[in-house]
Order: structure tokens, then sequence, then C-alpha cells
């Protein structure tokens, strides 16, 4: 596109940086409070040797590389004149959409979520991990498909603002999980602040990171499909 230098840039520091940054006050939480969990000012070092000596390097690479490649071509010529979107259905609304959209992927992979919970926060041994990409498996099949319904929907209600609403769709899957960290926290028994901070504060990262995965795999669901069936018109 032509914002291709902010695409770049917010792909580079954007995420990385949201993390960091809560990272930096979750850590600043647990010093003042004494707490076993402060990661020590070396490893804060590394952490950013990383971002900005690997991670950061590597996304201008690649965008370098990627931006000299030829741009997609869509199937069919459209117009530059945005059409009039008629009324849409009460269930085609935002709300209602990333209210169905994340709780079938997360009814998908909700069981497996406990125990990798409790394997994080209650020191559990985990050893399923071939049960695991399973469920990662369908976890990515639901997010494509519930999105893709939802999405064809969208258009035959003449409605073709579709790529931020596939990314939001499939990505309230991570708003799920967020919400559920709450029901899983009260079997904690945390009766200290920085336990408070320390736990909702890395969910969110986890939760933001499974929103932004699973928004990914809502849009390219989304692009194949549309590509595929307007690709099939037959234009005299």
């Amino acid at each position: 596109g032509k914002s291709w230098k902010k695409a770049t840039a917010a792909v580079a520091f954007g995420f990385p940086g949201i993390c960091f940054g809560v990272f930096i006050i979750m850590n600043i939480v647990a010093l003042s409070q004494g707490s076993s969990d402060a990661v020590p000012v070396t490893t804060m070092i590394v952490l950013l040797v990383l971002w900005f000596g690997i991670s950061t390097p590597l996304v201008f690479f690649g965008a370098y590389f990627g931006y000299k490649q030829e741009a997609i071509e869509f199937p069919v010529n459209t117009s530059s004149i945005p059409r009039q979107i008629p009324d849409q259905p009460w269930f085609m609304s935002v709300p209602f959409s990333l209210i169905v959209g994340g709780i079938l992927p997360f009814g998908a992979c909700f069981v497996e979520l406990y125990f990798i919970l409790a394997s994080v926060w209650t020191d559990q041994y985990y050893y399923v991990f071939a049960f695991l990409l399973l469920v990662f498996g369908i976890l990515v099949i639901t997010c494509a498909e519930i999105t893709v319904l939802f999405n064809y929907f969208q258009l035959t209600g003449e409605n073709y603002h579709w790529w931020w609403r596939s990314f939001t769709t499939a990505g309230s899957t991570g708003l799920y999980v967020f919400l559920y960290s709450f029901v899983y926290f009260k079997q904690l028994e945390a009766n200290a602040f920085a336990t408070y901070v320390l736990y909702f504060g890395y969910m969110a990262l986890a939760s933001l990171g499974l929103f932004l995965m699973t928004g990914c795999v809502g849009v390219l669901s989304c692009l194949v499909f549309n590509k595929t069936i307007f690709g099939s018109i037959k234009i005299d």
C-alpha cells in the first residue's frame, strides 16, 4: 500500500513495544513488592538487544524484499466511487460478530487452555504436545470457517468493508481467553498485589498475541475466499 513505511514500523515496534512496556511495568511492581519473579537488569538489556539487534532488522529486511514483489491482483475491477451500504440486519452488527466469532474457536480450545494455564501458573507438568498441535489446528480451522461464514453474509448484504471485520471476528477469540483468565484466577487464591499485576499482565499479553494471530487467520482466509468467488465471475 501507500503507507508501507508506517506498516513496517508498526510491525517492528508495535507489538514488541507494547510487550516490553507492559513487561517493564510488571517488573517494577515485582521489584517494589520484593517478589522473586523480578527480572534483573541484565536480562532486560538482553531483551533490548534481541529486539533492536535481531527482530527489528529482520522486519525491515523482510519488508525490503516483500515490497519488491508484485502487488496482489484482484480478479475484478472495482469502482473508485464507494457505493452506499444498505442497512444491515442485527446479526451482522459488530458486537454480534465479535460475540459469535470468538466463542466457537474458544470452545474448540477451552479444555486444553485449562491445562496450559495449570502448567504455567500452578507448576503442573504438561506433556501432551501432540494433542496440543491437534487442538491448534482445530482452532485455526474454526477461526477460518466462522470468519468466512460471516464474510459471506456480509458480502451478500452488500457490505464490502470486510477487511477489519474479518480481523476482529476471528481475533475476538483472544478476548474470550482474557475473560476466561478472570474465572481461572479464582483458583489461585492469590493475596498479594504483585500476583494480580503479574497474572493479568501476562494474560493480557498472551490474549493480545492470540488476538493478532487469529485475526491474521481470519483476514487471510477471507482474502483467499473472496479472490476465489470473485474470480469465478464471468464478465462479458
